[in-house]
């Protein structure tokens, strides 16, 4: 069990400068906790270089990105991209002749989900053979980017890998079970995960979200050496989960986003930025607050721990710096309903007797139940129809907020993180927002 660190005050102003290197590991697509990282750095005058998960071909084939596509995917990331396909995981992978995890999947039908399974020793040989194709890519990555850094620069690597999800249709239908099912529909998420299929979840997840941790760390070690011995500074971060504290009834409380079955993985991930502490690396994992993202369509409810990031905005900054947030939250909402109403109900929910009884941070992640289902669920529908239009949203201007703030907190706070992992609640986010309310900024 990792000790609960939150980041308790605002971190000094960390020691990189013009000319040193933000290296983004794993791809940047859309808006989310990344993009923080990446507008900090650059707005600190570091340069950025990004990566690639490469692509698949209608064979199953992975290469790496083509020229239209490397332009765009630097066009969104503002830098250069190191054109190696870093993609995570093994469900691709074919050994001893036998097909890929996702081939075999192919004809598996949802029902059948608790007797599906795989032969012996299959998936240890299938994760080991995409294990050894990720660390190639990485040598070959961190061959291409020594010239690229300077003597005696300092550098950030951030990790950015997350998720692990095999690519096979009978997983849809099982997530959304889930996640998001209710009465004949619920499938309580111990149940699967104790499944064949859920032991596979398992170990992509680890694979995909922590071990590839490991092996960045693993394999840039001589060029961390060679700018180390120039006089350079090398940090690694990593994105990690591991619930949030926010205001519940007036006081700042941990909670978390239940079933998270991801987490296993991000305690891995908390586990070897403490091995690499422990052997002099500077590896931290920063537990960041919920937010909304592409993904978030299967994790109904996730969103509900964002609502009170408002509060803590307002008890910060005081109610007239505030009111700009405010209003444009306001004037989200159906003509009658009131940011008050919802930041009220909200409040029931994470309040609720129900979610006290099962949420621990000592046993975290916690699984299922259909009583705490069916109450998210129906929490999350009840604040989501208080909008006007499902496509603008409290929640996706509040996640604007916690990745802009997150990514300033952990580029300053990797100089010197004082610890291996860290979290990042909304009282810190809030404070971090303080002298900017008011200036238009958030």
């Amino acid at each position: 069990m990792t000790d609960y660190r939150p980041l308790e005050k605002l971190p000094d102003t960390a020691g990189y400068k013009k000319g040193d290197v933000l290296v983004l590991v794993g791809e940047l697509f859309g808006r989310g906790y990344a993009n923080g990282l990446v507008e900090e750095a650059r707005r600190i005058g570091m340069d950025v270089i990004g990566t690639t998960v490469g692509r698949r071909d209608s064979d199953g084939a992975l290469r790496p990105l083509t020229a239209e596509e490397l332009a765009d995917a630097e066009a969104l990331l503002g830098g250069s991209i190191i054109n190696v396909p870093l993609e995570a995981g093994f469900d691709m992978e074919q050994v001893d002749g036998q097909p890929s995890v996702a081939e075999q999947l192919k004809k598996a039908k949802p029902d059948e989900w608790a007797s599906i399974g795989f032969s012996p020793d299959f998936i240890d040989k299938a994760r080991a053979a995409g294990t050894a194709r990720i660390r190639a890519a990485l040598a070959q990555v961190m061959q291409q980017l020594a010239p690229r850094i300077p003597a005696g620069a300092n550098v950030l690597f951030a990790h950015s890998m997350a998720g692990g999800i095999p690519r096979a249709r009978v997983f849809m239908p099982l997530l959304n079970r889930v996640f998001k099912g209710t009465g004949d529909k619920y499938l309580a998420s111990e149940g699967f995960w104790n499944s064949d299929l859920g032991r596979l979840c398992d170990a992509s997840f680890n694979e995909v979200t922590g071990d590839t941790f490991r092996y960045l760390i693993e394999e840039s070690a001589t060029l961390r050496e060679r700018l180390g011995a120039a006089g350079g500074q090398v940090r690694y971060s990593a994105y990690g989960y591991h619930g949030t504290a926010v205001l519940v009834g007036g006081e700042y409380r941990w909670q978390s986003y239940t079933p998270y079955v991801q987490g296993w993985a991000k305690m891995r991930l908390e586990d070897i930025a403490a091995e690499a502490t422990a052997n002099g690396v500077v590896a931290t994992v920063f537990n960041c607050p919920e937010i909304q993202t592409n993904s978030s369509a299967l994790f109904l409810g996730v969103e509900i721990s964002l609502y009170p990031l408002l509060t803590a905005i307002r008890n910060v900054g005081g109610e007239q710096a505030a009111a700009p947030l405010y209003e444009r939250c306001q004037a989200m909402l159906k003509e009658g309903e009131t940011v008050g109403h919802l930041l009220e109900r909200a409040d029931v929910y994470l309040a609720s007797p129900l979610l006290g009884e099962i949420l621990d941070l000592a046993t975290w992640p916690q699984h299922s139940t259909r009583e705490q289902m069916e109450l998210m669920l129906a929490s999350s529908a009840e604040l989501m129809g208080m909008h006007a239009d499902q496509k603008q949203l409290i929640c996706a201007e509040l996640s604007r907020i916690v990745f802009l703030s997150t990514g300033r907190l952990m580029v300053h706070a990797s100089w010197s993180p004082g610890a291996a992992t860290l979290w990042l609640n909304h009282d810190i986010i809030a404070r971090l927002l303080a002298d900017e309310l008011g200036a238009g900024i958030i």
